[in-house]
């Protein structure tokens, strides 16, 4: 159908899938970087599932290169999770997560969890175990007919005695502290779902990433609504307040990308970072969550204002300079002393200073 929109501005060809595909994105990336510089910065978005983390490993370790939907996604949704610890006071070593969906956002978030879980002295498998993702053919358990992916065999376990058919029934029976939804596929957080999650956990965690807002798990009305206001949420979506019946009012935090790449870009740039690891994306998480406040966090919101990007970007890329100094990952020198001037000295800013000559005025005569 897509070929047959006149206002389509592509070749009118199927796309080709052969070695020819994978000879034009490595033209492509030697062609940049040999213009522009091998510290030039090459940000991949919304490639498929298999062709994102492909070609996310094959990059990598050659040029500056990270995948937005995958690391970008992963970073602010960990930060959800690490904001939300500051409420439940579970940390997040003890946190269950089930997600509904198992794509490249999914593994991305889980990947990243696990990360900041052996960062708090817990083992690579012990969480992994913590990690359950639920797809469109049901629960990741091993031996099921249909085929995993090998960048989901992590998360793959072994199946429980009651092998949950449902969504709903895969909470009831695995009883997650944590839910994500980065679906895609509309509101298949269900009453039910959300009830279920209220009477699991005193302070649940849902998180409904996928957007635009007609394909979010659920709203936010109905998040709070159904969990008696005692959910901890987050959206990919934008949602306006929701005021309960006993008159309190939420604020939904929306949990966008756009939190994450500006700042970790900035750092990056500034740093003249070669290869960009996972643990930048871990370190702008951290960053990410330690500027909410708790006047904000009793108000429903996982994230600090979107209105405050500005702010919010720069306190991140100060962190993430910090720490690509502090690791031996930077090669821009001198290293800068006062790395906050340093980052705001190369902030664009669309104020103009005044041309006008300074006016004083004539002291009077006495």
């Amino acid at each position: 159908t897509l070929l047959k929109d006149p206002f389509y501005m592509g070749l009118y060809q199927k796309r080709d899938r052969s070695q020819v595909y994978d000879d034009l994105i490595d033209e492509f990336m030697e062609a940049i970087t040999d213009r522009y510089g091998q510290n030039t910065l090459i940000q991949f978005e919304d490639f498929g599932n298999h062709n994102a983390f492909r070609f996310l490993r094959k990059y990598r370790e050659k040029y500056c290169t990270f995948n937005d939907d995958i690391q970008g996604t992963a970073s602010v949704a960990l930060a959800g999770l690490l904001a939300a610890q500051k409420a439940t006071g579970k940390p997040l070593t003890d946190q269950k997560v089930l997600f509904l969906g198992a794509g490249e956002a999914a593994l991305g978030i889980a990947n990243l969890i696990v990360m900041a879980m052996m960062e708090g002295g817990v083992s690579y498998e012990e969480a992994s175990r913590r990690i359950w993702m639920f797809d469109k053919h049901g629960l990741l358990v091993q031996g099921r007919e249909q085929k995993v992916d090998s960048n989901q065999e992590p998360f793959t376990h072994q199946a429980p005695e009651q092998i949950p058919k449902t969504f709903v029934e895969a909470v009831n029976v695995l009883r997650p502290s944590a839910i994500i939804g980065v679906a895609g596929a509309g509101r298949l957080f269900s009453q039910d779902v959300l009830k279920a999650m209220a009477a699991i956990n005193e302070r649940p965690i849902i998180f409904a990433l996928s957007n635009p807002t007609v394909k979010a798990e659920c709203t936010a009305e109905e998040a709070y609504t159904l969990t008696e206001g005692r959910c901890l949420f987050a959206s990919g979506s934008p949602f306006e307040l929701v005021t309960l019946k006993d008159g309190r009012t939420f604020k939904p935090g929306q949990g966008n990308n756009a939190y994450i790449f500006p700042g970790v870009a900035l750092a990056v740039i500034l740093s003249s970072v070669r290869h960009i690891s996972d643990k930048v994306f871990l370190e702008a998480a951290k960053a990410l969550a330690e500027q909410l406040t708790d006047e904000e966090l009793a108000q429903g919101r996982l994230y600090p204002p979107l209105s405050n990007i500005r702010e919010v970007s720069i306190y991140i890329a100060v962190k993430v300079m910090e720490f690509l100094y502090a690791n031996n990952m930077a090669f821009h020198y001198p290293e800068p002393e006062d790395k906050n001037r340093y980052i705001r000295s190369k902030v664009w800013t669309y104020e103009y200073e005044s041309f006008m000559p300074d006016v004083y005025d004539w002291p009077e005569s006495k």
